[in-house]
């Protein structure tokens, strides 16, 4: 039985889902987006780049933030110990972050950082913005090469505004033990959506979850939900940037979670209130649609628990793939120093120097447990034993391979989504009229949009 547990990642804490979720929820995805200026910073013009982020400086009890904010701080501290321009790091808790709305308020009234962590989704409202800087200059071909198709959804006009730290692809979680007492072996694990329905429906309980899939609204359920409308050929938009929501793959991907909730395979609200390990150790959960952050919370937080991977099943006729996230550097193009801003950036991730691939090496395999975005780092990291455990192997070559990235449709095209996924899923609404409804507000959106391709 394939399992993991002991030979699995390094310590990352379990709170990403959380936190994206935190991206679009009531507040987030009902409000129009700010204006967002980026003129202005913080502190005097003369005094040093701010670089707001979640991870450090900062001490906690938990050794894997730890682990993850002094990789910040050794960063900046030798940036600065080699160039004249400074930078200070400037935490913010998660929630605060953009839950709070904090980065969106500071650019709206001109106090925004130097130097900020940029999440897919919200690419398209800073770069419209006027916010994001040209990283281009300060990058040799070879190291924008190196990323490859990473840099697809940072681009406009074949110009880098963001650069990736990590991908992140999404697969299915399984608790072993649950999976053996119910009498499954490997020779059980689903290839379709029919067949991982009717496990989960072997595998829950009056206390049991079979199959949890994300339920609460905002940018990261509609990230979880995505792979699920590509496997049938369904789309939001085209390659032309046409609207193409009301599809028959948008359909069946809305009509398989219904039925996932109909059926009673899946809740209608998280286990342990979203806490994915709490769950699988208290035995409340037996499979869950999740990422590759969590082998290293699995690592951290329940070493000795026996789970499994698999691929996420596809429909009748479909195509494997499974949705790519991930968090990138950007410079404030408005800021104090615009130049040495994106320079740092670049500099950080974006080098061909042995550093600033070691460097991503050490966050992808070592602070955290995610894929690397270059090339070489995938390399080096690979040849360093950082994908040599049974889960990061999986998740390097068999599950991140057909990956595709996390779109940047802005906040209006978000909501009909996520309004589409919640209306069928929970609410019991008609699968034909929630993709008609959603597919005629995003083309009312589309036709005044003006700005970067949605594509």
């Amino acid at each position: 039985m394939l399992q993991h547990g002991k030979d699995a990642g390094l310590p990352a804490p379990p709170s990403r889902r959380r936190f994206l979720t935190a991206l679009a929820g009531a507040g987030a995805a009902a409000a129009a987006p700010a204006l967002l200026t980026g003129c202005g910073t913080a502190q005097a013009k003369d005094g040093p780049l701010q670089f707001w982020n979640f991870y450090g400086p900062q001490r906690s009890p938990d050794p894997a933030v730890n682990a993850q904010s002094k990789w910040f701080v050794d960063l900046v501290d030798r940036w600065n110990a080699t160039h004249k321009r400074q930078i200070e790091l400037v935490y913010l808790p998660q929630p605060t972050y953009l839950n709070g709305f904090k980065v969106p308020s500071a650019f709206a009234t001109g106090q925004g950082p130097d130097i900020f962590l940029l999440s897919p989704g919200d690419f398209l409202r800073y770069y419209n913005g006027g916010i994001l800087a040209d990283l281009t200059p300060h990058m040799e071909k070879a190291a924008v090469d190196d990323f490859g198709t990473a840099l697809d959804s940072r681009k406009v006009d074949g110009k880098v505004y963001a650069l990736p730290m990590e991908i992140e692809p999404l697969a299915m979680f399984y608790a072993v033990d649950a999976w053996e007492k119910a009498g499954l072996s490997e020779a059980d694990i689903p290839t379709t959506w029919d067949q991982m329905l009717d496990i989960g429906d072997k595998l829950r309980t009056k206390t049991r979850a079979g199959l949890c899939f994300e339920t609460n609204p905002g940018y990261y359920q509609n990230f979880t939900w995505y792979p699920f409308m590509w496997q049938g050929g369904g789309d939001v938009l085209d390659k032309q940037g046409n609207v193409a929501f009301d599809s028959p793959g948008a359909r069946q991907a809305l009509q398989f979670w219904q039925d996932a909730v109909r059926h009673g395979v899946t809740p209608r609200t998280l286990p342990a209130a979203g806490d994915v390990i709490s769950a699988f150790k208290a035995g409340n959960v037996a499979m869950w649609q999740q990422g590759i952050w969590q082998v290293a919370s699995f690592k951290a937080f329940a070493p000795d628990f026996r789970y499994g991977l698999f691929k996420l099943p596809t429909p009748p006729d479909g195509t494997y793939t499974t949705a790519l996230g991930g968090w990138s550097f950007c410079a404030n193009a408005q800021g104090r120093d615009p130049d040495a801003a994106a320079e740092f950036c670049a500099w950080a991730l974006g080098s061909m120097s042995d550093e600033s691939v070691d460097r991503m090496v050490d966050w992808c395999t070592v602070a955290k447990t995610d894929i690397a975005p270059r090339s070489s780092a995938l390399e080096r990291g690979a040849a360093k034993g950082g994908y040599d455990s049974v889960a990061m192997k999986q998740f390097k070559d068999e599950i991140a391979p057909a990956g595709r990235a996390e779109p940047r449709y802005p906040p209006v095209v978000y909501k009909a989504i996520s309004d589409a996924i919640q209306g069928t899923m929970l609410a019991g609404r008609g699968v034909a009229s929630e993709t008609e409804r959603a597919a005629e507000a995003i083309a009312a959106y589309t036709k005044s949009y003006k700005g970067a391709s949605l594509v």
